[in-house]
């Protein structure tokens, strides 16, 4: 007997990709599990399944980068802070951060389906009673106007959103005197998309001599360092979270448009926030 649980959870990660370099990445989890009925015709309790997947998730891969650590030019090394990623291609990445942040998978590349494969192998080590085989599907969220990718650190947050390089897919809707703008959606998505977002507070240099910003901060979890290029950098003068994101878009919309602004920023699937400014 097979039962399924669509959308059980969301995963929210960052994909470091030899043809992208630093990109977010949000999917719906969906999934299947065998087994045998018991004596009270059931195959097992939802109630129960539903949060030991989704427990097993989220202390995974769930928020992490997930690094091909055969992809060319890739190097990861143990460090001070944990481990220490370099790759080349298609610009030069420096990563210091705890072990928990990453998650390094032995492909030359990040795929949804390697991914299906991977976390459904590591919740068949040990499957909850009566259940014999756990499959693993990953969807994508239908898009509905424009979309995005981007990569952020929060320091201050309490859980694993506080690690350097974790991100989201998400969608971007504007509006200019309450009329959607789709042109404005997907200048704006075409401007963040692949991008890492930066509190300045965190900026320990501004630039090296390749132009490349170094970000560090310590958090509960520990020390995290990053260092990329300045050009794929969005710099806020805030934390990067949703509600300051949301803002930061109105504002710099509603420097170079007219009328009243408002802007709903999502934070990968189904959240996100709402900003308005008033353009010149």
């Amino acid at each position: 007997m097979t039962l399924f649980v669509n959308n059980l959870t969301n995963l929210d990660v960052s994909i470091w990709s030899p043809q992208h370099g630093l990109m977010g990445a949000s999917w719906h989890v969906d999934v299947e599990l065998d087994g045998e009925l018991g004596e009270d015709g059931m195959l097992f309790d939802f109630g129960e399944v539903k949060p030991w997947i989704k427990s097993r998730i989220d202390a995974g891969v769930d928020h992490t980068l997930l690094v091909p650590s055969h992809g060319g030019g890739v190097k990861v090394e143990e460090c001070l802070e944990g481990l220490h990623l370099t790759a080349e291609l298609p610009y030069s990445i420096d990563i210091r951060a705890p072990r928990q942040a990453f998650t390094l998978l032995p492909w030359a590349q990040v795929t949804a389906e390697r991914i299906e494969t991977h976390i459904s192998q590591e919740l068949n080590k040990r499957l909850p009673t009566r259940v014999e085989a756990i499959r693993i599907r990953l969807r994508e969220e239908t898009p509905d106007g424009a979309i995005y990718r981007y990569s952020h650190g929060l320091k201050h947050h309490a859980g694993n959103c506080q690690r350097i390089a974790h991100g989201h897919r998400s969608h971007l809707r504007i509006w200019q005197d309450g009329e959607r703008n789709i042109d404005l959606e997907e200048h704006w998505s075409t401007i963040l998309n692949n991008s890492y977002l930066v509190d300045s507070s965190d900026i320990a240099d501004v630039r090296d001599a390749d132009e490349r910003l170094t970000v560090r901060y310590r958090s509960a979890q520990g020390q995290f360092q990053l260092r990329m290029p300045e050009a794929q950098c969005h710099v806020l003068d805030s934390p990067t979270t949703v509600e300051h994101i949301a803002a930061w878009i109105a504002r710099n919309v509603a420097k170079t448009t007219p009328g009243s602004i408002r802007v709903q920023a999502f934070e990968g699937i189904d959240k996100g926030a709402l900003a308005e400014a008033v353009g010149r």
